[in-house]
């Protein structure tokens, strides 16, 4: 047994977590061969006519489980169980959500979706039609909505009717993003979908109670922009396309803002970094943004600095924020210190990327508008 787990623990200093690629794989599946964080293993121990998980450190092995184990790895079992994964297909961080982490463990190991190269799965067919639960942009309920996404009309809709014929809302694929956000919509399964009406931002919460469901509509989006891209970049290459088909926002919290003469009192809003989109909101939910705020780079004369011009008044928060642009400064304030390290972070990220070409047509738009 010292043998056998000597062998496995000089495996873990080599491996990485088969999932996430974590930097610490304490546990090990004995009827998968690969080794996994902690994280994984409780989704891992959650199916148990799957997996079978022990700790590396902990726990003791027979020598057919580590004679199973040290002939597969993390290495043989992602070429088996991977090989056909299609490139718009997410791979999960530790930082996703479990239902996305879930669903990723099950596709490969229980439904073995990218092993037959003869089965397509239906998030790959350029079409799907279902229901799901919408909240409603004034009353804040849940109700059932028929929602279509087509590939070949390059849209997502949604009915308010089952039985309508023209859709509610139409979003283009192009501007089409999907995250998931449970903690804010109150839901393991809450997707937020955004899309630019008339160029600003437009949200819309979701969730199906069929974890598999949520992930297959997340997936397909993905999918539909996938294939979009292919025709609109088409020498770009796989690589280059998948960053572009969702994203996570890069910040979201609550600080106090001002207006653009800086004589009004500071009022608490919601915001989100959503790349160069800073969004506040008086409600986490809200369908429209109060306003935004284009956040270029530094090259073109975008500043964020730590604090408040000391003439300021009317925070209640200490912890303030200076954006400069070239036409006015925005201020904010953060509740802690930690928060307004944090929020400076995301904003010097931004800075400090030059501007993509079609940005500047972005940020001429912010100029111009009301």
């Amino acid at each position: 047994m010292l043998l056998a787990k000597f062998i496995l623990h000089l495996n873990m200093q080599v491996a990485s977590c088969f999932l996430l690629s974590s930097s610490e794989p304490d546990w090990v599946s004995v009827t998968l061969g690969v080794f996994v964080c902690q994280g994984c293993s409780l989704i891992h121990r959650s199916i148990e006519s799957l997996s079978q998980v022990k700790s590396v450190l902990q726990d003791t092995f027979e020598d057919k489980e580590v004679e199973f184990i040290t002939s597969m790895g993390n290495e043989a079992a992602k070429a088996k169980y991977e090989q056909l994964a299609p490139p718009f297909y997410h791979r999960p961080s530790h930082t996703d959500c479990r239902i996305l982490r879930e669903q990723w463990i099950r596709a490969k190991y229980e439904r073995q979706e990218f092993i037959h190269i003869e089965k397509q799965e239906p998030y790959s067919a350029g079409y799907r039609e279902g229901f799901l639960w919408k909240r409603g942009r004034d009353n804040g309920q849940f109700l059932s909505r028929k929602f279509i996404l087509s590939e070949r009309e390059r849209a997502l809709k949604y009915f308010n009717k089952h039985d309508a014929r023209e859709p509610k809302a139409i979003m283009r694929i192009e501007t089409l993003n999907a995250t998931f956000q449970p903690a804010k919509i109150g839901n393991p399964c809450g997707l937020q979908i955004t899309y630019l009406r008339d160029n600003s931002t437009r949200n819309i919460f979701v969730y199906h109670e069929d974890s598999k469901e949520m992930v297959d509509w997340f997936t397909a989006i993905r999918a539909a922009r996938f294939h979009y891209q292919k025709v609109a970049f088409p020498g770009a290459n796989d690589e280059d396309l998948v960053p572009r088909l969702t994203r996570n926002f890069m910040k979201e919290g609550f600080m106090e803002k001002t207006g653009p003469r800086h004589t009004e009192g500071f009022k608490k809003r919601w915001f989100t970094m959503d790349d160069r989109r800073l969004m506040y909101f008086k409600d986490p939910l809200d369908a429209y943004a109060r306003g935004e705020v284009f956040i270029g780079s530094k090259e073109n004369r975008y500043t964020v600095v730590a604090g408040l011009p000391p003439s300021i008044q009317g925070y209640h928060w200490k912890y303030g924020i200076t954006i400069g642009t070239p036409d006015r400064k925005f201020l904010f304030a953060c509740e802690t210190e930690a928060e307004q390290k944090d929020w400076i972070a995301a904003f010097q990220r931004v800075v400090n990327r030059p501007m993509m070409p079609q940005e500047y047509a972005v940020e001429a738009y912010f100029k111009h508008k009301p």
